[in-house]
């Protein structure tokens, strides 16, 4: 247990790091402002009915120019129309994409974010000094296809789940933990926004905060809760969840960590040696004492 609590500690001082180092993170209020409006109720395992806490989108507005004058940002949002969102579907790669692919990953390793992580676990032993050599190791982790759904071809991908979304049987949200992937889905009306989740009535989530448990629906399917980092720029996210996969060796980590002012679980689920996935699940902000 010592143990454990003092790898945890390390990681929160790496995680703290990479918080500080990402200057692609955007600003609440100024280049995005976000309407959290009512607390979600509870939504039955399997179901697809919830109640709307959220007349209004969560995302009021959004400055895409910003967004899109970084480089990650760019070619990340290149990215989100690559995927056939059901399980079971297998993935065709074209030579385009395995192209924005690696002109994404290129962007990241120029970020100060990535350049710490590779740093960090490169003295770890977790991944080769070399840069091309960890581009790739980025690359098996997130991009490689494998088997979500065994009844079809190669499915899925870490980088799908995480980032995109799937749907499993058309009955049932996977993934889609990440912000920009739920703005361009609510600003062209395939999402729906019904509210926040908070353990208790004091702990009402604030406008500026960076992560938030959410309640929505995603063409027609309700995902009850799910984790997301708001605001923080893609390489943040790679980083932190590349980290916290290469570091353990179990199918499912989960760790706690204070990133900034948030007590956060973050959660890897491990699919060989690829992502399966990978969200974090707020527990408590200091607004809230």
């Amino acid at each position: 247990m010592a143990r454990s609590q003092q790898a945890d500690r390390e990681l929160t001082e790496v995680l703290n790091q990479l918080w500080t180092l990402d200057t692609n993170r955007l600003r609440p209020g100024t280049d995005y402002i976000i309407s959290l409006q009512g607390k979600a109720g509870y939504v039955a395992q399997g179901s697809n009915y919830a109640r709307d806490r959220a007349r209004a989108p969560l995302f009021t507005y959004v400055n895409e120019d910003k967004l899109k004058s970084i480089e990650t940002y760019l070619h990340f949002i290149n990215l989100l129309d690559n995927y056939e969102m059901s399980t079971g579907v297998q993935e065709e790669v074209t030579s385009e994409e395995l192209k924005e692919n690696r002109l994404f990953i290129d962007a990241m390793m120029e970020t100060a974010v990535m350049k710490f992580a590779h740093g960090y676990l490169s003295n770890k032993g977790q991944s080769p000094s070399d840069c091309d050599q960890f581009k790739r190791q980025l690359y098996d982790i997130w991009f490689r296809l494998y088997h979500r759904d065994r009844s079809g071809g190669k499915d899925s991908c870490g980088f799908e789940h995480v980032f995109v979304g799937e749907t499993k049987f058309g009955r049932e949200i996977l993934g889609l933990h990440n912000w920009v992937q739920f703005y361009l889905q609510e600003k062209h009306d395939h999402l729906d926004y019904k509210g926040y989740k908070a353990r208790a009535n004091k702990n009402t989530p604030d406008e500026d905060d960076h992560v938030l448990n959410l309640q929505f629906s995603w063409k027609g399917l309700v995902k009850p809760v799910g984790g997301v980092f708001i605001g923080v720029s893609p390489e943040f996210e790679f980083a932190l969840f590349t980290i916290i996969f290469l570091m353990s060796t179990e199918k499912r980590t989960s760790v706690e960590v204070k990133v900034d002012e948030y007590l956060l679980e973050l959660i890897v689920y491990r699919n060989g040696q690829c992502i399966g996935t990978s969200y974090p699940k707020l527990l408590s902000s200091n607004q809230w004492d």
